[in-house]
């Protein structure tokens, strides 16, 4: 069974989200706080975590900060804020999905496998393995990223939009466009939460020599980089 590590200081919503998962097939493990949860993700090597942000001890951003720093397996946030920076915040720090409490057990068992879906390392039947451009290589099976042959962790909202972009060399796309690429089978997201993913991808790359990997159009969207295409 596909392991899930759900980490959140209130034993109810443990209690809540565990039952809904191991319902619908998933196996799983508990953390109440940040510093259980990083020892139990060592330990138990889950396909993704719910994380809370708001935790004594050691905060889901600190979490999810300290995990990304050399892993991209999936993190679903949960927020008692329902304020859009928490949000964004969470997202911009790697986070693939959120949820606001209180919130319906059903939809996050079925964001949580929409998001599974999305990591699954299955290229299209229409996509080749690997698509590369200049120094950019996006290897789809094994889900890696590289520039110049130095690897890129990239979230899977990420790499769908550098997937999405790197499709059709210099196509403008609208920010719906991005989101339909990266998202493929559900949700709809604000066109700041696309923004900040942009914005993630361009710090991400640029932290291995790359130039802007993602160019901006002001009006329209986004399209592949001229230091991509040159």
């Amino acid at each position: 069974m596909t392991k899930i590590l759900v980490v959140d200081d209130d034993p109810a919503i443990r209690q809540v989200v565990g039952f809904a998962l191991q319902k619908a097939g998933f196996q799983v493990v508990e953390a109440s706080d940040g510093r259980e949860a990083l020892i139990a993700f060592g330990r138990e090597a889950p396909a993704l975590l719910v994380l809370d942000i708001n935790m004594p001890e050691m905060s889901g951003t600190d979490v999810c900060r300290t995990i990304r720093a050399d892993s991209s397996v999936p993190i679903v946030f949960l927020s008692s804020n329902d304020d859009e920076i928490d949000r964004i915040l969470g997202l911009e720090l790697g986070g693939d999905d959120y949820l606001t409490k209180p919130f319906s057990p059903r939809e996050l068992t079925a964001r949580v496998r929409a998001v599974l879906r999305r990591t699954e390392q299955k290229a299209s039947s229409k996509e080749a393995n690997v698509m590369s451009q200049g120094d950019l290589s996006l290897n789809l099976d094994r889900f890696e990223a590289t520039w110049g042959g130095e690897s890129v962790i990239l979230t899977v909202t990420e790499f769908g939009i550098v997937r999405t972009l790197l499709r059709y060399k210099g196509k403008v796309y609208s920010r719906g466009e991005l989101m339909h690429g990266a998202y493929e089978d559900f949700t709809v997201v604000s066109d700041r939460t696309i923004d900040s993913h942009v914005r993630r991808v361009r710090q991400k790359f640029a932290r291995a020599g790359a130039g802007d990997v993602v160019e901006t159009v002001h009006g329209v969207g986004y399209r592949i980089g001229k230091c991509v295409t040159e």
